[in-house]
């Protein structure tokens, strides 16, 4: 399962893949018709005034939020497993959201800087579970970086990492995700650098961050940042109250 070393996408999910993408892009783009036509709608008004949609999107695509009726349940994809270092929040907890993120991208950091901390508002009530899936789309710096942070969970401290990867909502340079970078750093943290380094490198954890990146490819995350909140998708980084009305949503179906 993504998250340990053993880790391998479910055969039996994986199986489903086939059909599956195809539903989701053609609701993500009937999604987008609906907006596309509420904005024009809007703009043809009495009121004068114009209505655009949000600019902030994925970090190769334009701007898309779903949350559709007719798109089949993701959960299970989720895989809630106790031992997933990647994660936070309790395994049983009512919603799930499953984050495929870049280390290098702009669109998942802001998101990290603006929206996670709300989410994990719901994490700490117990309400709410968070599955991190780097999918590493913008190369050999990413996939270091997500093995750092890997290496820094292995450690206990895989959302101080994060969010020092991230500072401010910002992706670090290229030349602060090398492997010295990402060693230094996990010493200002106060991590024991020679572990830090060997695990690193490691084929542990060359196995977890290649399974999480097949799983999120398998998925057709091949942009980022892509979500599945309570078994719905959400593409790109909408504004923190798309995901708030989202959560809440599913919090109230799941009860």
């Amino acid at each position: 399962m993504p998250g340990e070393t053993t880790n391998s996408p479910r055969t039996s999910k994986s199986s489903r893949l086939s059909w599956l993408i195809p539903v989701i892009v053609l609701a993500v783009a009937a999604a987008l018709i609906a907006v596309i036509i509420s904005t024009m709608g809007k703009d043809t008004s009495a009121s004068g005034s114009s209505s655009e949609p949000s600019t902030t999107g994925s970090g190769s695509s334009a701007p898309t939020a779903v949350q559709n009726p007719e798109i089949p349940d993701l959960t299970e994809f989720e895989t809630r497993n106790e031992k997933d270092l990647l994660a936070a929040g309790p395994v049983d907890a009512p919603v799930t959201l499953v984050v495929f993120s870049d280390y290098q991208c702009t669109f998942c950091a802001k998101w990290s800087g603006e929206t996670l901390p709300l989410m994990m508002e719901h994490v700490e009530a117990g309400d709410l579970r968070i599955e991190w899936r780097d999918v590493n789309v913008f190369g050999p710096a990413s996939e270091r970086a997500a093995k750092a942070s890997y290496a820094a969970a292995l450690q206990g401290a895989f959302w101080e990492y994060h969010d020092a990867l991230l500072p401010d909502g910002k992706t670090r340079s290229e030349q602060e995700l090398s492997e010295e970078s990402l060693i230094a750093l996990a010493g200002e943290l106060g991590l024991n650098e020679e572990k830090f380094a060997a695990d690193l490198v490691s084929q542990d954890t060359a196995t977890v961050i290649s399974a999480n990146q097949q799983f999120g490819f398998d998925l057709g995350a091949t942009s980022t940042p892509v979500f599945i909140l309570g078994g719905q998708p959400l593409v790109g980084a909408q504004p923190s109250e798309v995901f708030e009305n989202a959560f809440q949503n599913a919090l109230s179906a799941a009860k």
